[in-house]
């Protein structure tokens, strides 16, 4: 199931970032947080994927961040 719609808020209980993303179906929910300071994200990249695609983003993100 693709990613219709996403947002960028800030997670109620850790105070980070968090994208919350809405799929096909209708329904919404968080697909990670993340520390800003390290990793940063727009909505428009989220649009058109998968969850795992959305996850497997923040991954390589991760990874480009710890390499450099």
């Amino acid at each position: 199931m693709k990613i219709t719609k996403a947002r960028i808020t800030r997670d109620n209980f850790l105070r980070i970032p968090a994208i919350i993303v809405t799929l096909e179906d209708g329904t919404e929910e968080v697909l990670f947080t993340y520390y800003p300071d390290e990793i940063s994200f727009t909505p428009d990249e989220f649009i058109g994927l998968t969850k795992g695609e959305g996850r497997g983003l923040k991954f390589d993100k991760d990874k480009a961040y710890l390499q450099s």
